[in-house]
């Protein structure tokens, strides 16, 4: 046996101060139960080194934790061959971050033990059994979340208030909402002299000749919040609320029209202005522009038209020619506003923030006003298929709109230069035929209905009975001599058995995407969870 020393660094995390003041606290009894480990492998020249890594009153969430940075930077450098903790929970909760650590430990030769739970991870069973067990944690955090979401679900549906800042003419008193006199006087003047000007441009020049600086887009926010007419908002729906409301619903109702009024307008005025001008492309690639006819009535009808339509080439017509304008920029418009409550689209932009950054972040969606040019400025491109509609977004400038959301600050349009990633997302639609032949989108745009896929369902059977077999002691290749099939395959479909909770439901509940092939199920190989998702949708 080699004499080399081998280097360890002892690793400590506690999620909360609470404690740490104390003469002997939870870092110093996990630290010391690690040394004594590291004495008991004195044989395999086990040296403790005398840097300390704790890191105390940090989520093990994520590896924003400066402890932890310099202890994987220190490994980077060849200065630690093992790191040794307590309990695997203590480096970290995560999936994705612990494949990440650990890519860094393979990388230089590192490995990792958990004294509680004699794991390490220079053995293949180690891995398996530590992907599990972190599989199980993050299942349960995502079961705790989906309870917190019911709970404040079914608060809101009786009228609760459930935190957050409350709107401009009401302050909070015993997790409750009530009308302040000064500041509620404030807003029925807003919503009085919007119905006169009819501008909130002009409405937020009007008030700062009063002193009131109020943004256009806080402005917008303001004029239509319905918690001013006593209900309460939730994914949509509106509920009666405990509190009072402060504007009368007829003057509300009428802040609405002009509204209505405005958006109809501006959407008129000018083709250029357009949504999707010089974004939107048929499904053979030729670019569509805004254009418009009027009907026997006199009643103006606006299309979306394919240039291959425009200069006559019927060799390049694609199978959808035109597109009503009003039906596929709200669809937009609602498009964006799920993309935004969607936290498995969202997280891969703020993945990178902070967590305290993170939760600031989406408290604050809801209340920032997502307008057409903000729309126009994040989409690169958007493609009308025959059966579905593929929205391609810029990454830089998604996150640069979380960061204008959690600055409090209009976003800005980044230069060319600087978007260089994009993601596609796609939706499915339904088109009809009109009387002329062009295709036209009728009826609301749909989502894949359900559809048991029982092959599907049989091979995830498989993968848990066999992923079983493992660990009752079976090897791959004795189930491969078993079942009469080659081991490469007993592997792939062992993968499966660490599939997200989400893409399991989907499978069991039929609500797999339509194209979700077995050749595709089984080309997901990742462990991390939310790349697992986009492979599953893509």
């Amino acid at each position: 046996m080699s004499d080399k020393k081998i280097h360890c660094a002892i690793y400590t995390r506690k999620s909360t101060e609470e404690g740490l003041e104390q003469e002997f606290n939870s870092l110093q009894a996990q630290r010391e139960a690690c040394e004594a480990y590291i004495k008991s492998q004195k044989h395999e020249h086990w040296t403790l080194l005398p840097t300390e890594y704790n890191d105390g009153g940090y989520s093990g969430g994520n590896m924003e934790r400066p402890a932890l940075k310099r202890l994987l930077l220190d490994v980077q450098n060849g200065m630690v061959d093992i790191i040794v903790v307590y309990k695997i929970d203590r480096l970290t909760r995560s999936l994705m971050d612990f494949s990440k650590i650990v890519e860094v430990l393979d990388k230089h030769n590192a490995s990792f033990v958990s004294i509680t739970q004699h794991f390490n991870t220079t053995t293949s069973m180690g891995r398996l059994t530590l992907n599990m067990l972190l599989s199980f944690a993050q299942f349960e955090r995502e079961v705790t979340g989906e309870r917190i979401r019911d709970k404040i679900s079914a608060s809101k549906k009786k009228g609760m208030w459930m935190g957050g800042k409350p709107p401009l003419g009401y302050y909070r008193k015993d997790k409750k909402i009530y009308p302040n006199e000064e500041k509620a006087e404030l807003v029925n003047t807003i919503f009085k002299k919007y119905v006169e000007l009819k501008s909130t441009t002009l409405l937020k020049e009007w008030l700062s000749k009063q002193g009131y600086n109020i943004s256009v887009g806080n402005l917008n926010c303001i004029l239509r919040n319905k918690a001013y007419i006593g209900l309460v908002g939730h994914k949509g729906t509106w509920y009666q609320g405990e509190h009072q409301g402060i504007i009368p619903t007829e003057l509300f109702e009428q802040v609405q029209a002009v509204m209505a009024d405005n958006r109809i307008n501006r959407q008129h005025y000018d083709p250029k202005k357009s949504l999707l001008s010089g974004k939107l492309y048929d499904d053979k690639g030729n670019a569509m522009s805004p254009s418009w006819s009027t009907g026997c009535s006199g009643k103006t009808y606006r299309y979306y038209v394919s240039q291959a339509v425009i200069r006559k080439e019927p060799a390049k017509l694609g199978k959808i020619s035109k597109v009503s304008l009003p039906q596929l920029e709200n669809f937009i418009d609602s498009w964006f506003s799920e993309f935004l409550k969607d936290k498995n689209k969202i997280y891969p932009y703020i993945q990178k923030f902070g967590v305290s950054k993170q939760k600031e972040i989406i408290k604050r969606l809801p209340s920032y006003p997502i307008t057409r040019d903000i729309e126009k400025t994040l989409i690169k491109r958007i493609k009308l298929n025959p059966n579905k509609i593929e929205i391609t977004l810029y990454q830089e400038q998604v996150s640069e709109l979380f960061n204008a959301i959690y600055e409090n600050r209009e976003m800005c349009a980044l230069k060319p230069e600087k978007l260089k990633n994009e993601t596609t997302y796609t939706e499915a639609y339904r088109i009809g035929t009109v009387a002329n032949g062009a295709k036209v989108i009728v009826g609301q745009f749909i989502q894949p209905t359900k559809q048991s896929n029982k092959e599907l369902i049989k091979i995830l059977n498989q993968a848990y009975t066999w992923h079983q077999n493992i660990l009752d002691g079976k090897t791959a290749q004795e189930i491969a001599n078993r079942e009469k099939v080659c081991v490469q395959y007993v592997r792939r479909i062992l993968n499966l058995s660490f599939l997200s909770p989400k893409i399991m439901r989907a499978v069991l509940n039929g609500t797999q995407p339509a194209d979700c092939t077995l050749k595709k199920f089984l080309s997901i190989r990742t462990s991390d969870w939310q790349e697992q998702e986009q492979i599953f949708h893509k």
